[in-house]
């Protein structure tokens, strides 16, 4: 399978690794990039992520694609979506690569509902510290996992199409509803992140607080280092996945009241017992991961 017309919107790590490894592959003929971001996109150009650049969504960067591949923060879906809109051809695939799928579901429902049917959502397990047309790089997906959220309009051939890409550039991929899928990565992923900002945050609110940092080490910075994680970019996630969230939150306060109430108690037992437990959980995932 090769597309003649990709259109990636937001170029970056994200899409622009995927779209580094299709034209690797022979998969897609000629990639148009559309980023707000001038210089981002004459990076692009010149590291031969894109071949064609635009800094708005208009009919010479859509019309012609195969695939519309959204690669920007999830609360700005549904504007890109309504842009979209009268631009696309009957059958265009649509497609994005964000962290939260009931909101990506949303907005192809709300504002393509005529190309509903095409609008593939997905999610790729992978990333860096590094953003932009600079950071993208050959085989940031060779064997991690891409997960496949299919609509209840799904088009087979759609679903099909974007399952193959991202087989073709080494992702495993994996199909379920977009309600596991944010509930697994509200666990995973988003709550780790808020709890990484909590803590760092509680040393910013602490009145010795900065001097204590100065003696932090190697476990402060490998618990936090997602805390310096864009803040744009998580508060959309946050507020998109708030209701997993919630209940994750609820239930992380029953864990620090337990642990709380063994060190009142001076319960060496128990603290032990539930070390022990999430040892064992870790160094097993940490064994097959």
């Amino acid at each position: 399978m090769t597309l003649k017309q990709i259109t990636l919107i937001g170029v970056g790590l994200i899409g622009g690794s995927f779209v580094l490894d299709l034209k690797r592959h022979k998969r897609v003929q000629t990639v148009v990039g559309i980023d707000l971001d001038r210089t981002n996109l004459d990076r692009a150009l010149e590291r031969r992520v894109i071949d064609v650049a635009y800094t708005q969504i208009c009919a010479e960067a859509v019309q012609h694609a195969d695939l519309v591949l959204i690669a920007t923060p999830v609360a700005t879906l549904p504007n890109i979506c309504t842009a979209l809109a009268p631009l696309l051809s009957e059958h265009t695939i649509v497609s994005d690569v964000g962290s939260t799928k009931q909101s990506t579901l949303a907005a192809f429902r709300l504002h393509l509902p005529q190309q509903f049917a095409h609008c593939v959502a997905a999610h790729p397990i992978a990333g860096s510290d590094r953003s932009g047309a600079l950071a993208a790089q050959f085989g940031l997906y060779q064997d991690k996992k891409l997960i496949l959220c299919p609509n209840e309009q799904q088009n087979a051939g759609s679903l099909k199409t974007i399952e193959t890409l991202w087989q073709s550039v080494g992702a495993h991929t994996h199909i379920m509803s977009a309600h596991e899928h944010d509930e697994i990565f509200a666990a995973v992923s988003h709550l780790p992140h808020l709890l990484a900002f909590s803590y760092v945050h509680q040393m910013l609110d602490h009145p010795k607080g900065t001097h204590y940092l100065d003696f932090a080490g190697s476990g402060f910075r490998d618990f936090t280092r997602i805390a310096a994680s864009s803040p744009e970019m998580w508060k959309d996630i946050m507020l998109a996945n708030k209701n997993s969230l919630l209940d994750l939150i609820a239930a992380q306060k029953q864990q620090l009241d337990y642990l709380a109430d063994s060190l009142k108690t001076n319960d060496a037992d128990a603290l032990i017992h539930y070390f022990q437990a999430a040892q064992k959980v870790r160094e097993e995932w940490g064994d097959t991961h």
